[in-house]
């Protein structure tokens, strides 16, 4: 009984390895079709909006269900206030930690030196202003209009808010609350499924995207900003394997390595797809299944994604710098550092989607130094490029602060987390979803036979 059980899911996971490997085949023809017909290539961009769209309506729905699920099942308010203190004050520390990394190499290798701006790129700059959000938009979008449009407006905190309101008035509501949890368990179910299908699009909407981005910025493109690339994507893997994996390794005692080997999936999806929310309900379910509580997990990956963007917060630093250079003004530290710590709260409104970092950037430039918004032009063309690293990183950051964050509340299985990474727990690519990991579970069963008791009474 046993050994079948274990079998199972390993049949699953072969299956699916071969669609990951057909992400690999498309991101490679994408590129050829792109560098050969770059024309052709740019007119493929809605295969990859429409699958990164497919992902995004998964969303809402899966963070409601995982969040509601987790404080429901909580009996102290107290421990879900607790989870949600530790992780904002982490990934405040975390994104200064980031900022001052950013700080430091982007005045180091001055990337925008000997650049010169054009009208053109004027223009575009100019453009992406009217796109930002002030801090006092992004805190008043934070409540929805109503219950309903939480859902239907694609905002993540907005979601966030309607799960946490419904998840304390459930644990309030008590044994009355049990049919009501049971109702939304079920639903986590079809939701996981539905998403497991829509993953099979993933070559497709791969292809795509990487034709496009390709086709339209072109070699040269990328030759002539390869510093601040290069810089950038340098800062980012010393951020994730210095500093993340130093911590991972002094506050959990595990390899970050083997952690990524374990989310090599999520990490190709994203590279794929360059958007860090399209792994974000992929990483709730390898979370949860890796023996982390499921109030941690639905309380620190959700608010991870707007609160926690380390890759981000080094983009911004960067590319402020850049485009001072650039523009042949470079800024002085004291005027560095108010910008920057701007961009800090700003940022957060910025979900892991192309573009939404690069709107934030030129609220704050246009903020703090006006004339610096003209220069924004020039890093539109490599920002999807820029925008890979980005996402891996914001990604990296809020998978290891839910081990973290798991470790400091004492909500984390160690044993099944060896079992796990070990490989001798395979993850269920099929349900994203395991049978025996639901916390109320035990609890749902007895409150049935109870009922069924009162029943026949």
């Amino acid at each position: 009984m046993t050994s079948t059980a274990a079998t199972k899911p390993a049949g699953k996971r072969d299956r699916t390895h071969y669609l990951y490997i057909a992400v690999i085949i498309s991101v490679v023809l994408g590129i050829t079709v792109g560098l050969v017909t770059p024309d052709f290539a740019v007119q493929l961009k809605p295969i990859g909006t429409g699958f990164v769209n497919l992902i995004k309506m998964m969303i809402s729905p899966i963070i409601f269900c995982t969040i509601v699920l987790g404080i429901g099942s909580v009996r102290k308010a107290a421990k879900v206030g607790a989870v949600g203190g530790i992780a904002l004050a982490y990934f405040t520390v975390m994104s200064l930690v980031a900022l001052g990394i950013g700080l430091v190499v982007g005045n180091i290798i001055d990337p925008g030196t000997g650049l010169a701006v054009t009208d053109s790129v004027k223009e575009t700059g100019q453009a992406q202003v009217t796109e930002a959000k002030s801090t006092e938009e992004f805190l008043l979008g934070i409540i929805p209009t109503t219950i309903v449009s939480a859902f239907t407006g694609g905002e993540v905190l907005q979601t966030l808010l309607i799960a946490l309101l419904a998840g304390f008035a459930l644990q309030a509501m008590g044994d009355t609350g049990q049919p009501i949890l049971r109702g939304i368990e079920h639903i986590q179910r079809l939701v996981f499924r539905i998403l497991a299908m829509v993953m099979w699009a993933a070559p497709i909407g791969a292809f795509g995207a990487i034709a496009a981005v390709t086709g339209s910025a072109g070699l040269d493109a990328l030759k002539s900003l390869a510093v601040l690339m290069l810089g950038f994507y340098t800062t980012c893997f010393l951020f994730v394997f210095i500093v993340l994996a130093a911590l991972l390794r002094v506050v959990s005692g595990l390899n970050i390595f083997t952690f990524f080997k374990y989310l090599g999936r999520e990490f190709l999806l994203i590279l794929s797809t360059s958007s860090s929310e399209s792994a974000l309900p992929r990483l709730i379910a390898k979370m949860e299944h890796m023996g982390v509580s499921k109030p941690v997990v639905g309380i620190t990956v959700p608010t991870g994604y707007s609160f926690n963007l380390d890759g981000t917060m080094i983009y911004m630093t960067m590319a402020s710098l850049f485009i001072a250079d650039a523009m042949g003004t470079p800024m002085s530290i004291g005027e560095q550092i108010p910008l920057l710590l701007f961009l800090l709260v700003a940022s957060k409104g910025a979900a892991g989607v192309t573009g939404a970092g690069l709107a934030t950037l030129a609220g704050g430039l246009s903020s703090h130094k006006p004339a610096l918004v003209d220069g924004i032009g020039l890093i539109v063309g490599i920002d999807r490029f820029m925008s890979e690293a980005r996402a891996l990183t914001n990604f990296a950051g809020n998978a290891v602060a839910t081990v973290l964050i798991g470790t400091w509340t004492k909500e984390i299985d160690r044993g099944r987390v060896d079992q796990v990474l070990a490989g001798q727990l395979p993850f269920d690519e099929k349900t994203l979803l395991d049978d025996h990991a639901a916390p109320a579970g035990d609890e749902v069963a007895s409150r049935e036979g109870e009922e069924k008791e009162l029943a026949k009474a």
